[in-house]
């Protein structure tokens, strides 16, 4: 017989029923095109997010030859967090993150640029990769003429955006100019979904299904030879070098054994990392601090980390 699963957090599930009671419901790009897809997202975002007040100076740029990106500013010569949304490299949009990058910026005084990266099926892998390390680039050689310390930069992601981000640490540590920090929200940095995680929480009731996550795989590369390489799958590139790495996850996430295994190996390569595992919580949570106390108490750890790590 298989372990009791126990059950969610309260306030997670009943901001689940409260969702489903006002029609706000995901919508599959499996099974639907992709601007319904979309278009649900946002929908739902902007339910989350609702009340979220602008920072002042917030702005759109364009980072020449690279992606569109939105700039949420702090104090004058703050560090800077750049960030990438998550939605299987294929839903997710900058106004849907609006009001958990403002809140985060707030509590930490860290800017944040979140990077509105292509995503399938337009695009394919690796332009996503391509973009985030693009804007991460761009930061490094022009973050002062944002009004931040380029030389107090971290990158940071939930779900998909989390693999992106992980991988253009890699990519910039290799080039010799390495982030100094990385906030990784429950990430998808293998491409495998037969985990013990991934059987368990798997079934599609806890915001990710096998299905969808093997669907997800196929739809970013073009060729199945792809899923060995470290830019699509970071858990298998090297460890060593990295900066220290903030890690969440909720017990209930299909995703949970990615993230112990990141955190092992970062740990082996003596990079420093802390792992936060959330009681109750499902995949997807991190926009939810304004209706759930855990998810709050998420996001002031996440503060704390970059208020520490970029001091």
């Amino acid at each position: 017989m298989s372990e009791e699963i126990p059950p969610l957090d309260a306030e997670h599930a009943a901001l689940a029923a409260t969702l489903r009671s006002k029609g706000l419901l995901p919508v599959s790009a499996m099974t639907a095109p992709v601007a319904e897809a979309r278009a649900a997202l946002d929908r739902i975002a902007a339910f989350l997010g609702e009340g979220s007040e602008p920072i002042p100076g917030e702005r759109d740029i364009t980072i020449p030859g690279g992606p569109r990106c939105r700039f949420y500013p702090a104090a004058p010569g703050a560090p800077v967090l750049v960030y990438a949304h998550g939605g299987s490299f294929t839903v997710g949009s900058l106004n849907a993150w609006d009001a958990m990058l403002r809140d985060l910026v707030r509590d930490s005084g860290v800017a944040a640029l979140h990077v509105d990266y292509r995503m399938v099926p337009e695009h394919r892998f690796p332009a996503a990769h391509d973009d985030m390390l693009a804007a991460a680039r761009w930061v490094q050689a022009h973050g002062a003429e944002l009004g931040v310390d380029p030389t107090r930069m971290a990158l940071g992601g939930d779900s998909a955006g989390a693999n992106l981000a992980l991988g253009a640490a890699m990519a910039l540590r290799d080039a010799g100019r390495p982030p100094r920090y990385m906030l990784l929200h429950y990430g998808a940095y293998s491409t495998d979904v037969d985990s013990d995680s991934w059987e368990r929480f798997g079934g599609g009731e806890y915001g990710l299904s096998q299905a969808a996550g093997e669907w997800m795989w196929q739809q970013y590369l073009a060729d199945p030879k792809q899923r060995t390489d470290w830019r699509a799958a970071p858990i298998l590139g090297e460890m060593r070098g990295l900066p220290p790495a903030l890690l969440t996850i909720g017990t209930h996430d299909p995703l949970l054994d990615d993230q112990y295994e990141l955190a092992a190996a970062l740990g082996k390569a003596e990079v420093g990392v802390q792992l936060y595992v959330y009681t109750g919580l499902t995949h997807g949570f991190i926009r939810q601090g304004r209706h759930v106390a855990k998810v709050r108490q998420a996001m002031a750890d996440s503060a704390e980390g970059l208020k520490a790590a970029l001091a």
